[in-house]
């Protein structure tokens, strides 16, 4: 800023706030931010709506109290709507000073998404506001968006290249390729246990199992070495995944070197044996290109309350039921004993398959008592896994909605970028 003094006053909605040239400069609001680079008033007048020389003030004739909590925002890092004003309202003045929905808190992003979607709107545009296009934002860009050179630019397109699939035609074709190794990877998982599987095809299995583990690897070490927060990382379900499914190979190989490659060796086998079949858990990469699998962890995650109270609904009636078939098919020692009922925890096999109406007709009662048990535990199995089946049906809509939602914010926000470009 070549002009005015080194105190800026910025005067919104009436309420007057105070800041050094150096606070203006690193404000985290980027129409803020701006002023500090303007050398003529009549730059400062296209981010503001006046400008007062004498006194170096800034006016802005929006929302006073929705930039408090744009304010606090800035303070705390953490933004809701404000009480009793529109989302739709508070949304616009987030455009205005240069935030997008992303900094919301997940709660009022909901209430954001529920807003657009009851007035058919998928989001608001830069358009709707007037706003010009340089002042538009990504939503997973930051608060303030410099100009990236050099390797922090390299650094930013490699990592939106490998951990957002339609960032780019590039990212796409990576995308794409790795599920194919996914793919690829998981049926020669289950090709390799056939009874047939010949000397020729376990080298062709083991050449491209070594393809595949050289792609994950590769593509893991890739994204850890261009992520923002390392530590971030590596807290993620996903990347834990990711290593899980990648370790065993390099364990096997280090066994194999120590001397231990047979699948006869006690526990040492089993352990070799386990390790192999854990490379199922490649198929959770295909979660990071498939909206349903984001839907389902995503549902899984918010719903556990429900999913700990239908278990406990389960064992309850399980231990009710398995105690009194126990004693109805042979306890009583009526002259009729059913062997399968011996023990409560042989019991709680029929009980479980009863109760989820499954019924694979292994185990059966053979008393009148027992059979009126079973009558009533399917009866009450339905119930009872119905109860919270509900609220769980209900937050997978919610949540899929919300993904939804999401990513075509964040296609538009892409097209938008291009467009500047």
């Amino acid at each position: 800023m070549k002009f005015g003094k080194s105190i800026c006053v910025l005067n919104v909605g009436g309420t007057r706030y105070a800041f050094t040239r150096e606070v203006i400069r690193d404000f985290p609001l980027r129409r803020v931010s701006r002023l500090h680079a303007c050398a003529t008033e009549k730059e400062v007048l296209e981010l503001c709506d006046d400008y007062d020389r004498d006194r170096n003030e800034f006016f802005f004739d929006r929302h006073a109290q929705a930039f408090v909590f744009i304010m606090l925002y800035v303070r705390s890092g953490k933004l809701r709507f404000v009480p009793g004003v529109c989302e739709l309202s508070f949304y616009t003045e987030m455009l205005y000073w240069g935030l997008e929905s992303a900094h919301l808190d997940s709660c009022c992003q909901k209430r954001l998404d529920d807003r657009m979607s009851d007035i058919g709107m998928d989001s608001l545009s830069e358009g709707d506001v007037g706003l010009s296009g340089d002042e538009s934002q990504s939503p997973d860009e930051p608060v303030q968006r410099t100009a990236l050179t050099g390797r922090a630019r390299w650094l930013e397109l490699m990592r939106k290249t490998f951990e957002e699939p339609n960032s780019s035609l590039a990212a796409q074709l990576l995308a794409s390729v790795s599920v194919i190794f996914v793919i690829v990877s998981m049926i020669m998982l289950c090709a390799s246990t056939l009874p047939d599987w010949d000397t020729a095809m376990v080298n062709s299995h083991q050449m491209f199992r070594r393809m595949c583990i050289g792609w994950f690897t590769a593509e893991c070490i890739v994204r850890f070495l261009v992520a923002k927060d390392k530590w971030e990382f590596l807290r993620r379900p996903l990347n834990i995944i990711d290593v899980i499914a990648i370790t065993p190979y390099y364990v096997t190989m280090a066994m194999a070197r120590a001397g231990m490659p047979g699948a006869g060796l006690g526990v040492a086998g089993v352990f070799l044996r386990v390790l192999r079949m854990m490379r199922v858990f490649w198929l959770m990469k295909l979660a990071r290109h498939f909206l349903g699998l984001q839907t389902l962890g995503l549902t899984l995650r918010r719903c556990y309350r429900e999913m700990v109270m239908l278990m406990v609904f389960v064992c309850v009636a399980m231990a009710i039921y398995s105690a009194l078939a126990q004693l109805l098919e042979h306890g009583l020692d009526l002259g009729t004993q059913n062997h399968d009922y011996a023990s409560i925890p042989a019991a709680a096999w029929w009980v479980i398959i009863s109760m989820t109406t499954v019924g694979y007709g292994d185990v059966y009662p053979v008393t009148i008592g027992g059979r009126v048990l079973g009558g009533m535990c399917v009866v009450s199995g339905i119930v009872l896994l119905a109860l919270p089946i509900t609220f769980i049906y209900h937050s997978f809509v919610q949540c899929y909605h919300e993904l939804k939602m999401r990513s075509a914010r964040y296609a538009r926000s892409l097209s938008a970028s291009e467009m500047l470009r």
